[in-house]
């Protein structure tokens, strides 16, 4: 599997719903509870249209060769003045059926890329405590900075733990 990583579309959205769907059934803490249905999900990714469309989130798929969504990556830029220098990794999610084959770090240097190209020296991002994506994101250069406790539930409603990550690009 070579999947192609792309500029998301609004084409992309059923797609997206799936992806979003399919990482709760899975137990991701992503924002979002059991029971979300596809109208739900799709209002959320479509809320997204106006800051894609204002180039302050970049968001991108990844697509096998027969087209299938595989995973997504965004990335956040800030709009302050003082903080134009960083930008925040978001909603980094990939398939249960694309798992293990290195696709969530290829997403995630993807990002990492767009975000030199644009001069952005400092990114942040936060996961649940213990998940599978921390061990992607030590192994890949990113440094932890805290702990939140019980700060966001699981999609069951168990509260969990979050930590915050960094990563310079200058360096």
């Amino acid at each position: 599997m070579n999947p192609t990583v792309r500029p998301s579309v609004p084409e992309d959205l059923d797609a997206l719903v799936e992806l979003l769907l399919d990482a709760v059934a899975d137990g991701a803490s992503v924002g979002f509870l059991a029971g979300t249905g596809p109208a739900e999900a799709a209002a959320w990714w479509a809320a997204l249209g106006p800051s894609v469309a204002a180039g302050t989130r970049l968001l991108w798929v990844a697509e096998d060769a027969a087209g299938r969504l595989l995973g997504t990556v965004s990335l956040v830029r800030e709009e302050k003045p003082n903080g134009r220098h960083r930008a925040e990794v978001a909603k980094l999610l990939v398939h249960r059926d694309a798992r293990g084959a290195g696709l969530g770090r290829r997403l995630l240097a993807h990002a990492e890329d767009a975000a030199r190209a644009r001069g952005v020296t400092l990114l942040l991002l936060d996961t649940q405590t213990g998940s599978a994506a921390e061990h992607l994101y030590r192994s890949a250069g990113w440094t932890p900075f805290g702990t939140v406790p019980g700060h966001a539930a699981t999609p069951d409603g168990t509260l969990a733990d979050t930590t915050y990550y960094y990563k310079r690009l200058d360096a």
